[in-house]
């Protein structure tokens, strides 16, 4: 109780930072503001109309320049405060605490990324492998709600990580990958895609999306590309292929002097097409960065889940306190409208 007349009784109530806090659930109860010049031109009025030649018991030399004269204006203050606070309560001040709750069904994605020696060709900066990794962490951190999951292969094909929501993890895991995680030479691409598919075959999501990324043609493993993608295929997994690098001669390292060697690379696009379209995903050419990019963005508007919203709104009024303060200024100016104050001098 006694904490409640404190709160009650507290002056920060009054202080303009309050008011700048504040949420107006009837900003137009803000316009009665202009009634108390009103009332005060009518009062005077009133006075005109009426004429009075003496208001008090006191000679009319002792009011004079003196300054007791003023007490006359206390009641008339306390009257026009009390309206002030019952206008402030008809606007009813607020403060809203709005709290939002986003949830999805997501999607499930396993990248799976070459990392033999042909991505360390530097057609792109600083090579194809390293760009690779900064669009794919792009593109993982822009996601909402999804389960991604990570595959890489060049000779054989490795599970990096299964699907979650853990996309920090995921982070420092693409941020590790490096040429020497594997043994096996060669582009094992039907491996790769055979183990995305084994990652996602008991996944219940409504939508299963493999995002294949390679710079060469398949020249290892024990699994065809065709038929790894028909499997994928049979249990509605989506595979979009992106085809990374130019064909024709591309630099790769410096000689003895420092100038940048040329080497010959070869992609077979017609695989990568082909995959896509058993599939159902699409193609993509990435001949630089900023296509390779672009193609991430591409996927990432393809494949948006839907996002619901819950919004709870809690809302705390604070007109009471303003009304309390206006009944009690109201009853402090019954009490001195009545009293001395009041015809103290001649208005």
């Amino acid at each position: 109780m006694q904490e409640q007349l404190a709160e009650f009784f507290s002056m920060s109530w009054f202080l303009p930072e309050t008011f700048q806090t504040y949420e107006w659930a009837n900003l137009w109860a803000l316009n009665l503001f202009w009634i108390i010049p009103a009332l005060m031109l009518f009062r005077k009025f009133v006075k005109f109309l009426k004429n009075p030649v003496l208001e008090l018991s006191l000679p009319k030399r002792a009011a004079n320049n003196n300054p007791w004269t003023y007490l006359r204006l206390i009641p008339t203050g306390f009257f026009f405060l009390s309206v002030i606070m019952v206008v402030i309560a008809l606007a009813r001040p607020q403060r809203s605490n709005e709290r939002v709750e986003q949830f999805t069904e997501g999607i499930d994605i396993v990248l799976v990324m070459d990392i033999s020696e042909s991505m360390d060709l530097q057609d792109f900066t600083p090579n194809r492998l390293e760009a690779a990794k900064a669009t794919a962490v792009e593109f993982i951190n822009g996601r909402f709600g999804d389960r991604i999951g990570m595959v890489v292969f060049a000779g054989e094909a490795y599970s990096l990580a299964p699907l979650t929501n853990d996309y920090k993890l995921l982070t420092e895991l693409i941020n590790d990958i490096s040429f020497n995680m594997m043994e096996a030479k060669g582009t094992a691409i039907g491996s790769a895609i055979a183990s995305a598919t084994n990652r996602m075959k008991e996944s219940e999501s409504t939508s299963k999306v493999l995002i294949l990324l390679s710079d060469g043609e398949s020249n290892a493993g024990n699994v065809d590309p065709l038929f790894a993608a028909e499997l994928a295929s049979a249990l509605d997994i989506k595979i979009y292929t992106i085809a990374v690098g130019k064909d024709g001669m591309v630099p790769y390292g410096t000689d003895f002097f420092g100038r940048p060697q040329m080497v010959e690379s070869y992609l077979d696009e017609t695989t990568l097409r082909e995959i896509a379209k058993i599939g159902n995903g699409e193609f993509f050419r990435a001949a630089d960065g900023g296509t390779l990019n672009s193609i991430f963005e591409r996927i990432d508007t393809l494949e948006k889940a839907e996002i619901l919203e819950n919004r709870y709104k809690e809302t705390s009024d604070y007109y009471r306190i303003y009304l309390f303060w206006g009944m009690l200024l109201f009853f402090v100016w019954l009490l001195l409208k009545s009293s001395f104050l009041n015809n103290f001098l001649l208005d």
